[in-house]
């Protein structure tokens, strides 16, 4: 009797569930985040986080599996361990035929395709459903002709993390899915904080082009002040979440429900959340709540079902009521929107959702757009409505990334700290014979825009970080890029500067979150200031030129991923969070698909 007791408990003991955790690297010791981690033969998994790390609960004679793709799977017998590590070995092999099972409602006429590197779907890509914004990338302008350049900032990350999406699921990436400001503006610089009375700082930046040795490049940065979560005023909160038939997918509803319960976690008692949600129609299913209720708020998500069309018109217009009768004075008002974007009863068009978006931002409610799922989502609807809207826009592909958008950096998401930022470059014709700003090709303002108080720009929130960058061809240099034209005939070009020290001078106009008068700042770039690229600066000619390549630029000079690489180690720095080195694998997986399918 005391031997059966004894194997008894030892069975219970071998089924009884353990806290397994570990990290998860690649053979250079980068760690992978993202990774899948299951449970073999169950639906119980979990994902590694931004720094490779993953715990799961799990029994000893449980296998758990490790699968990413462009690595070999990996599975490991759990047995005695508490802790286990493991390394993925690289697979070219699984880039070369990557199985892509696309849902019957999404992509029509096929339900398993086998994708060969990029180009061998037959019938329609996965990205056939997905709408972005037409991209038509900038080029070399003359100065004597064209001095000024105007554009407004852009804060938004959906880029980078949308792109990243892409690239982890073996899909070919569509040419105006690639915002280059949008993957720079994704990563943190080493930006000195504002210590004067303006709400960010400038620092700017002159160094030889790595792609070109015939040109410069020039960095215009600027660093908005970390406001303190103890001082961000009052929130006045409204989730306005789609909860229609399209969002009845793992990667959206069930993401959005656990990625609003990260932003939950984040408020205060003297914050108040609603919650409207939208299908066919739109309803309030949680009035206004304090932030520290916290149990109330996330019962109300946890109820949320998907199914139905997707009347968006209707929730916006719900939204911004319930945001206006408890608006607070002072106060960080704002709708934050989660949804793949596809509306389609009633108001769904881009145009009529601007329209619409530019009435609601008179009543001082801004508005956050966060973008979910893959195969319909709407980028060009939500970039419009976050521009319209005094806002931003992110694109969430994972708990990691809802963790820095509505955790990590939730004070820069929500607490805007200056609108209306426009940025006016005049470069000096004496210095400077013709410019090219890479990236914010649906950001250009008209020149006269600049000095409009009445013209709509980007926003910067909190602990924001914005970069632009311009390639710019130097006096006397002779270049393919440039088309020469004739004389005016009836007025004078630009004439020669006698400030011949100046290379160009920036211009920044804002407004304060409530104001209606924008205030002017200036910063001059000079000639003698040319130095080496400094470990930032490297890292953001790697962004510019890799997305670059994704958008086949006629401007790469035949440079490709080997020099993106390069840069992206030279600039990879401490990289506390592992995010330059997430960027560095992301390049060598889309190198090694393209390489495969160019055989």
């Amino acid at each position: 009797m005391r031997l059966f007791y004894i194997l008894l408990f030892a069975v219970c003991i071998n089924v009884q569930a353990k806290t397994i955790t570990g990290m998860v690297t690649d053979n250079d010791n980068l760690s992978l985040p993202g990774v899948n981690v299951v449970i073999k033969g169950t639906s119980t998994g979990t994902t590694t986080n931004i720094d490779g790390k993953y715990s799961i609960e799990a029994k000893e004679n449980d296998i758990l599996v490790f699968s990413f793709v462009g690595f070999k799977t990996k599975e490991v017998r759990i047995g005695e361990k508490s802790v286990i590590n493991i390394v993925l070995e690289d697979d070219t092999s699984s880039l070369n035929e990557i199985v892509a099972v696309a849902d019957e409602q999404l992509v029509t006429g096929y339900t398993h395709v086998t994708m060969r590197g990029k180009s061998a779907i037959s019938g329609t890509p996965i990205t056939a459903n997905e709408s972005y914004n037409e991209i038509e990338e900038n080029i070399f302008k003359l100065v004597k002709t064209s001095p000024l350049s105007t554009f407004s900032i852009d804060v938004d990350k959906a880029g980078y993390s949308n792109i990243r999406r892409m690239i982890n699921s073996g899909i070919e990436i569509p040419k105006d899915a690639v915002k280059i400001e949008e993957m720079i503006n994704y990563f943190n610089y080493d930006y000195k904080e504002p210590d004067g009375k303006h709400p960010f700082s400038i620092q700017t930046e002159l160094a030889k082009t790595p792609w070109n040795v015939e040109t410069k490049i020039v960095k215009i940065g600027i660093q908005g002040k970390n406001v303190p979560m103890e001082n961000v005023p009052a929130s006045n909160l409204v989730f306005l979440l789609d909860v229609s038939g399209s969002m009845n997918q793992q990667n959206k509803l069930p993401l959005l429900k656990s990625a609003f319960k990260l932003l939950t976690n984040q408020l205060r008692e003297k914050d108040k959340v609603s919650i409207v949600v939208y299908a066919g129609a739109a309803g309030v299913v949680l009035e206004p709540t304090s932030g520290d209720n916290k149990i109330k708020i996330e019962e109300a998500l946890g109820k949320l079902n998907a199914g139905g069309s997707t009347a968006g018109g209707q929730g916006i217009e719900l939204a911004y009521e319930i945001a206006s009768k408890n608006f607070i004075e002072g106060g960080n008002n704002r709708v934050i929107l989660a949804t793949d974007g596809d509306f389609n009863v009633g108001l769904n068009s881009d145009n009529a959702m601007k329209d619409l978006i530019e009435k609601k931002r008179e009543s001082g409610v801004f508005l956050t757009a966060l973008g979910f799922g893959m195969g319909n989502y709407k980028d060009s609807k939500l970039e419009t409505l976050a521009q319209a809207g005094n806002g931003n826009h992110a694109y969430i592909d994972s708990m990691q990334e809802a963790q820095r958008v509505l955790g990590t950096e939730f004070g820069g998401t929500l607490y805007t700290i200056a609108k209306d930022v426009k940025i006016q470059v005049e470069f000096n014709p004496e210095n400077v014979q013709a410019f090219r700003l890479i990236g914010y090709e649906n950001r250009l303002l008209n020149d006269e825009d600049f000095n409009d108080d009445k013209k709509d720009a980007g926003e910067l929130g909190s602990g924001h970080n914005v970069t632009a960058i311009y390639e710019i061809i130097p006096a006397g240099v002779n270049s393919d890029y440039l088309k020469d034209i004739d004389d005016y005939k009836y007025s004078n070009q630009v004439p020669t500067a006698t400030n011949s020290g100046e290379l160009l001078t920036v211009k920044f106009r804002y407004k304060e979150p409530d104001g209606e008068k924008s205030k002017l700042l200036e910063e001059v770039v000079y000639t003698a200031s040319e130095k080496e690229l400094s470990e930032d600066f490297n890292f953001i000619s790697a962004l510019a030129l890799f997305g670059m390549n994704l958008r086949e630029s006629e401007f790469t000079n035949g440079k490709k991923f080997p020099l993106v690489l390069d840069l992206a180690e030279k600039g990879r720095g401490n990289d506390n969070e592992g995010y330059r080195a997430e960027f560095i694998r992301l390049v060598k997986s889309y190198e090694s698909t393209n390489d495969i399918a160019e055989e």
